[in-house]
């Protein structure tokens, strides 16, 4: 199905909530690392393969992008990006107990709440793409 076509409507809005969300104050490349982490976790290849392009030329080096899938175990990741992947693993594995008191402090430390409202919104915005993109089969371009 290409719901572009089937309901542009819909990915009309969908492509507005992403206008807002790169103008806001979220650095890019944290934008990207979550957009990327949250897609490895939901097998978006379709997704995998456009935002590790976009983090790319936000900047991201190639060391990094390969060493997201184990950010934890990683020296390459600043305290702020570790707290915005916690927290978009958390919201992206949620569970019946949500994001936890920790986790949140992370983000709350880290992040203004300008910054923080970007993190809540890329990370909630990709898990809808994803949810897209995976029971629709969607594959990058092969070059």
């Amino acid at each position: 199905m290409k719901l572009a076509k089937v309901a542009p409507e819909l990915y009309q809005a969908w492509f507005a909530a992403e206008g807002a969300i790169r103008r806001g104050p979220l650095d890019p490349v944290v934008r990207e690392l979550v957009k990327i982490r949250a897609s490895q976790i939901n097998g978006c290849v379709y997704c995998i393969d456009m935002h590790t392009t976009d983090a790319r030329l936000a900047g991201e080096t190639e060391k990094r992008i390969f060493q997201l899938d184990a950010w934890r175990e990683s020296a390459l990741y600043t305290d702020a990006e570790r707290a915005a992947l916690a927290y978009a693993e958390a919201v992206t594995k949620l569970g019946d107990h949500g994001v936890s008191d920790e986790v949140w402090a992370g983000v709350e430390q880290h992040f203004d709440e300008g910054a923080a409202a970007g993190l809540v919104a890329v990370t909630a915005m990709i898990n809808l793409w994803n949810r897209i993109g995976v029971p629709l089969r969607m594959q990058p371009d092969i070059d």
